[in-house]
């Protein structure tokens, strides 16, 4: 049996407009320093890695896994991308499919984007990034560290940004801080298990094909076509295994939910791709994976694009 794609961020109508607009002013900060760095220290021939990483992580975000009580789990990405790129790139990767989300598939609302910004582009990386390097280093930099520190900050980037949204559920009156913030951190402890076992996988997978992207010391082969070309086409796959992603509610909806503050979302003001299901497809799976090729080659674009032409622009 297949399955439409849940929606998986906050929607408007759960923040105050005070936070929501806090949250866009500290996303814009830190998205144009993120900007800066990557215009000033990036290789070139990183460019593609940041696209694939946008496509495979928009992709793999469409998978919902099941988690025990009826309720489902996605992939964030932040930690896999801030590991194989640093931590600016990944912020401007994992903020290109967060607002791709909100702007063409009506996931997550768009004044409380900057919130899901920061939530996961920027909670999520640095938490991830501090929690990688200094798991590592205390793993004395050997090869099973690579693993141990990626479940671990998978795990913990997954769980603090699901304390954020807590807070900031809380902060906005929307459900008291002894409720949500216990609730969204219990079901994301969970959830948190499954990123990190994606993210081991994932390492794994790249630690046999190319090391050299997880050795920061060394100077990646960036003339090799392969990696790319193979990461568009995992990302191509995700999408095709999409209407096989879980019906049960995401960790935020079933909180909502049982917690009674579900009914005040409010319906996007326009749709393009709702729901992850391309219009004109009769057949709901076929709609599925053609939204999800369709999103993965957007962010690909957008996450590339975004760089060039700022780069471009300063020369």
């Amino acid at each position: 049996m297949f399955y439409s794609v849940q929606p998986m961020h906050i929607p408007d109508g759960f923040l105050s407009t005070t936070v929501s607009i806090l949250m866009w002013i500290v996303s814009l900060v830190v998205v144009g320093i993120a900007l800066s760095r990557v215009n000033r220290d990036l290789d070139e021939r990183k460019l593609p890695l940041m696209g694939v990483l946008a496509a495979a992580i928009f992709a793999g975000q469409m998978l919902n896994f099941t988690v025990i009580g009826g309720t489902s789990g996605h992939l964030m990405g932040s930690a896999i991308a801030t590991i194989l790129l640093g931590p600016w790139p990944a912020v401007l990767v994992l903020t290109t499919v967060v607002s791709v989300q909100a702007l063409i598939f009506q996931d997550g609302g768009l004044l409380v984007l900057g919130a899901n910004i920061f939530n996961m582009a920027v909670v999520g990386v640095f938490v991830a990034h501090f929690v990688y390097r200094t798991t590592y280093g205390i793993f004395k930099y050997r090869s099973w560290g690579i693993y141990a520190g990626g479940f671990i900050a998978a795990w913990i980037s997954i769980v603090v940004a699901s304390l954020a949204v807590g807070l900031e559920l809380t902060i906005s009156g929307t459900s008291p801080a002894n409720i949500a913030i216990p609730a969204m951190a219990g079901i994301h402890s969970l959830i948190g298990i499954g990123e990190g076992l994606i993210t081991v996988g994932a390492l794994g997978l790249i630690n046999t094909t190319r090391p050299d992207l997880l050795e920061t010391s060394a100077e990646p082969k960036m003339s090799d076509m392969i990696v790319w070309i193979g990461g568009l086409l995992l990302a191509v796959l995700l999408a095709v295994l999409s209407p096989l992603a879980s019906a049960y509610p995401d960790g935020l909806e079933w909180v909502a939910e049982q917690k009674g503050f579900l009914d005040i979302s409010q319906e996007p003001l326009y749709q393009i791709i709702p729901d992850y299901v391309m219009p004109g497809l009769a057949n709901e799976a076929l709609a599925t994976i053609a939204a999800g090729i369709i999103g993965a080659l957007i962010v690909f674009v957008v996450a590339i694009g975004t760089v060039w032409i700022r780069r471009s622009s300063r020369n």
